[in-house]
């Protein structure tokens, strides 16, 4: 009997029976012997029995292997009949054993070896064929298919067709019928996702046509009313100083004619004073309805009639959500257009505020000789920078090219990395972190860096939920949402997306206002902009500083960097800042006393010539004054002018034999000192952004923003969009996989030898391939945008959950779509639903593995990663493990897992006649039949451990 499957020998080794010495007829193959009657079997014997009488041809139903004289039953699944002498070959057919020559007597008995399919079949019942006894072959009928070593015949399913005697279904109907489904499927998504959103963005616009049209008939209405009150209002007095006159008179004539004034007259019938008109009722009426929340409410300072007007937190339906935001900001319209009120006019407008408007939390930044010098180049980035930034004010950096305007305002908000800090910045003058008031600062990088596949609202609402405060109203969001999009001109773009490099979207410069908006709408106390007007024309730029402006009229404090404004844009500033090269400061004050300042020392602006470009020519050193000042000398003559301490080195720029071109020299060759301090500078810049990404400050903005759950939730629902309108994308991924499922399916056919190992060798490597690849979207495509809304306090965790569970759902699907076509081609033992549960972990855990290339590497390394590691890694997967560190490496890889679950369901089908075969398969690979369960645990483990190890990457890399 052949154990082992492995080696051609069909005999056992010499034992008492069969020896060189004693060879009786028992021990040829298909023959078998008794033991004496003196031997009790069923006792445990130490030895094995003399078994030499009574020698027979084997029994139908037993095999007896050479070289053993006893009989052993066969196997489930086998066909072991007597064998018949083929007189030509002398075998006993089915068998291919021979009777011993020369011995005439000796007939053709029942099977002789039992051993692995790949030796020796001749006991395996044929395919097409079913033995449910093994004395008993029966063909298999029409409708139902057989493989070899089957027990029973197994149905076909709805789909398929089977023939008599066919080993496998035909499916070619179910795979033909399945790919035009698919295929309708995929077409649909390919063409119809955005179709959802569009539909929905239009409801929702339509909704909103409808409130805005009716507070602008309200409006419209409420100033109808205002000319008739005031109309009726002069009528009135007109009537009673009429009246009052003609009473005079009467009385004068009653004094000269006494008969007339002894005649009482009948009261006159006044018309007007007893019928009303249809415009008096309409007012009374209004005044009189204080619970209608579309009244006019005319009567300022009233409070009756403003304890009963309707508060954002009363209000739950979306119209009256956008009817009371709506409203709010018609009423502000009006209120900036009056600019011909009466004083007390203005004073009973100042004092009908509703109560539950706050003020923002001012913010006053102050910094004293701010110093930033590059780490290993002993470069100053600045230099002895003096000044401060008031709320209510809007405050303008502006200098040539690399002056280190967006380095300073860097410094302020606490974003520089890699340089050292001296001097000081106060905060509302207390020594405390720019940090402890993140949550009210607003920050707006050089770049545009917004959601593309968003729309504009639903960028600036994101950003609105996230970061205002928990506990306000929706109805208050939504009408700081829409008074930006109002202040910033964004209505006819609201609904249409931002766009990307593959889409088209919105123009640039209505892009930059988007990225201003997005922190506007969480209502900053400070708010940083680094170049806004960038790209931006006139108008633009004069519509987004008026949109700053009014923010500063609510006490934010606003700075920003500037680039040639014109000079009606740099008059609307409150405050100007000019930085010359080397970080130095060379005026700190009010724009109104700029050019006086300069004009006094030296510096007049010609006529017909932008201040501000002049002063940058200068400052550029382009433009030379007559008076003989130098653009080095700028920032030592502020120093000087305000009474602030000159750095001993630079007192000799002031003096007369002065080269100018000498400092430049000088700086330009201090960089290349101490070369050997280079990696320590390395490793200390790489500290510095591990330790900004975990610092850990107290909070003294005062708001409560929503929590992690909560912020999850506001992600689901934009991560969930975005995967809609990327459709597309999605139908190419389950299209490579049908066409990959499809191929492998034909080409390895599922093997009995092997269990079908190469098949599933190529299917891990498939799998976990394209899985990977498109995995990769969700972290790479977005990682300036997640930078962004983490430097400003948005949960990280938030961000990772809702990718990973939008990622769920492909995670589920894909399985599905690669056995829909590989399953019902290959056509293996193992049952649909273990093969799903299997590359559902397989999934779960390549994923897993993708989120951290695509989150810790660049994009394209990230992709040839992603192509390399599966492939490699199953390789030695799959290799022979000989040597220790072979075992330990396969054990390391996770396709070896899903590769050992993948033959071990397979394997489990097989049994009876099958269970040397599968001994040999399992343990040439090294596997266990009882550790399918195992396998998959651990790859579920793999998974988690995976996103762990990504979160750490997302939390610890950061834009450099």
């Amino acid at each position: 009997m052949d154990t082992t499957g492995t080696t051609s020998q069909s005999y056992v080794k010499p034992n008492k029976n069969c020896n060189l010495s004693s060879w009786v007829a028992g021990c040829e193959p298909g023959w078998g012997c008794s033991v004496g009657s003196t031997v009790d079997l069923k006792k445990e014997l130490p030895e094995i029995p003399s078994r030499i009488d009574n020698c027979q041809p084997c029994c139908e139903g037993f095999f007896c292997p050479q070289g053993l004289t006893c009989m052993i039953p066969c196997p489930l699944g086998s066909y072991c009949p007597i064998g018949k002498l083929n007189t030509t070959t002398s075998t006993c057919e089915p068998y291919s054993y021979q009777i011993p020559a020369g011995d005439p007597n000796h007939a053709c008995g029942s099977a002789d070896v039992w051993s692995g399919v790949v030796n020796n079949s001749d006991i395996f019942c044929d395919p097409g064929s079913y033995c449910p006894t093994t004395t008993r072959k029966v063909a298999c009928d029409r409708g139902y298919y057989c493989r070899r070593g089957s027990t029973r015949q197994n149905s076909c399913s709805m789909l398929s067709s089977c023939k008599a005697n066919t080993e496998s279904p035909n499916m070619h109907a179910y795979a033909a019928l399945l790919i035009v489904a698919l295929s309708t499927l995929l077409i649909f998504i390919y063409n119809c996702t955005d179709q959802i959103l569009a539909t929905r963005e239009k409801l929702k616009a339509d909704s909103r046509e409808r409130a805005a049209k009716h507070v602008k008939e309200i409006a419209q209405a409420r100033q109808r009313w205002r000319s008739a009150k005031d109309s009726i209002t002069k009528k009135k007095g007109l009537q009673e100083q009429l009246r009052s006159f003609s009473r005079r008179k009467s009385m004068k004539q009653d004094t000269t004619n006494p008969a007339a004034a002894a005649s009482p007259l009948p009261p006159s019938d006044n018309s007007s004073e007893k019928k009303e008109s249809n415009l008096t009722k309409m007012m009374n009426s209004a005044d009189s309805d204080l619970n209608s929340s579309e009244g006019f409410h005319l009567n300022i300072g009233d409070k009756n009639l403003k304890n009963k007007q309707p508060k954002g937190k009363n209000l739950h339906t979306q119209s009256q959500i956008l009817r009371y935001a709506y409203g709010k900001i018609e009423k502000e319209k009006e209120q900036e257009q009056s600019n011909n009120l009466t004083f007390s006019g203005v004073i009973s407008m100042a004092t009908n505020v509703d109560e539950e408007i706050k003020a923002r939390p001012a913010i006053e930044v102050s910094f004293k000789d701010l110093t930033l010098t590059l780490r290993g180049k002993k470069k100053h980035l600045l230099r002895c920078v003096t000044g401060k930034l008031m709320p209510c004010r809007v405050s303008a950096v502006m200098g040539p090219s690399g002056a280190g305007k967006t380095t300073f305002l860097s410094a302020l908000a606490g974003k520089v990395r890699g340089c050292t800090m001296t001097g000081s910045i106060l905060i509302n003058g207390k020594h405390e972190s720019i940090h402890c008031y993140q949550k009210i600062i607003g920050f707006v990088p050089q770049d545009d860096i917004v959601h593309g596949n968003l729309t504009v609202e639903e960028n600036l609402r994101f950003s609105a939920r996230c970061r205002l405060s928990a506990d306000m109203a929706k109805a208050d969001k939504v009408l700081i949402i829409e008074r930006v999009i109002e202040t910033l001109g964004l209505q006819a773009i609201r609904d249409s997306l931002v766009g990307t490099v593959e889409r088209r979207g919105i123009s640039g410069g209505q892009k930059k206002r988007v990225n201003v908006g997005l922190e506007m709408v969480m209502e900053p106390s400070l708010l940083i902009l680094d170049e806004p007007t960038t790209g931006l024309d006139s108008a633009s730029s004069s519509l987004l500083l008026k949109a700053l402006r009014r923010e500063a009229h609510e006490g934010v404090n606003i700075c920003m960097v500037l680039h040639q404004p014109s000079y009606t844009l740099f008059r609307m500033f409150d405050d100007i800042i000019f930085l010359a090269k080397g970080g130095l400061t060379a005026y700190h004050g009010p724009v109104k006393k700029v050019e006086e300042y300069f004009a006094s020392i030296g510096i007049p602006v010609p006529d017909r010539v932008n201040p501000p470009d002049h002063f940058i020519d200068v400052l550029e050193g382009i433009v030379k004054p007559s008076s003989g000042v130098t653009y080095q000398q700028l920032p030592i003559k502020w120093m000087l002018h305000n009474g602030y301490n000159v750095p001993p080195d630079m007192l000799h720029v002031m003096s007369e034999n002065h080269d100018p071109e000498s400092s430049s020299k000088g700086e330009a060759e201090g960089g290349g000192e101490e070369q050997s301090e280079h990696h320590w500078d390395s490793v200390e810049i790489e500290k510095d952004h591990v330790d900004s990404n975990f610092l850990i400050v107290k909070d003294l903005s005062n708001r409560r923003t929503p929590g992690v759950f909560r912020q999850y939730r506001y992600y689901l629902g934009r991560v969930g969009k975005q995967q809609l309108r990327e459709g597309k994308s999605q139908a190419v991924d389950y299209l490579l996989l049908l066409v990959a499922g499809a191929i492998l399916g034909m080409l390895t056919t599922a093997n009995d030898e092997t269990f079908g190992s190469l098949g599933y060798t190529f299917t891990v490597i498939a799998v976990s391939l394209l899985c990977k690849i498109a995995a990769l979207r969700s972290f790479s495509l977005d990682k300036l945008q997640y930078w962004r809304e983490s430097a400003s306090g948005i949960s990280s965790l938030a961000h990772f959950m809702s990718k990973d569970t939008i990622d769920l759902f492909n995670t589920v699907i894909k399985p599905v779509v690669y056995l829909s076509m590989f399953y019902f081609f290959s056509n293996p033992r193992s049952s649909f639903a273990s093969n799903y549960v299997i590359l559902l972990c397989l999934v779960y855990s390549a994923t897993g593995m993708a989120y951290i290339l695509a989150i810790y590497l660049a994009p394209s390394a990230a992709q040839l990663c992603s192509v390399l590691f599966p492939v490699v890694m199953t390789l030695i997967a799959s290799q022979k493990r000989d040597t220790t560190l072979m075992k330990i490496l396969a054990k390391l890889c996770y396709p070896n897992y899903a590769l050992e679950a993948f033959v071990v369901a397979n394997a489990e089908r097989y049994t009876g006649v099958w269970l040397i075969t599968r001994c040999s398969s399992l343990k040439t690979n090294d596997y266990n039949v009882n550790e399918w369960i195992m396998c998959l645990v651990i790859l579920i483990l793999y998974g988690i451990l995976f996103r762990i190890l990504a979160f750490g990457c997302l939390l610890i890399t950061q834009r450099k």
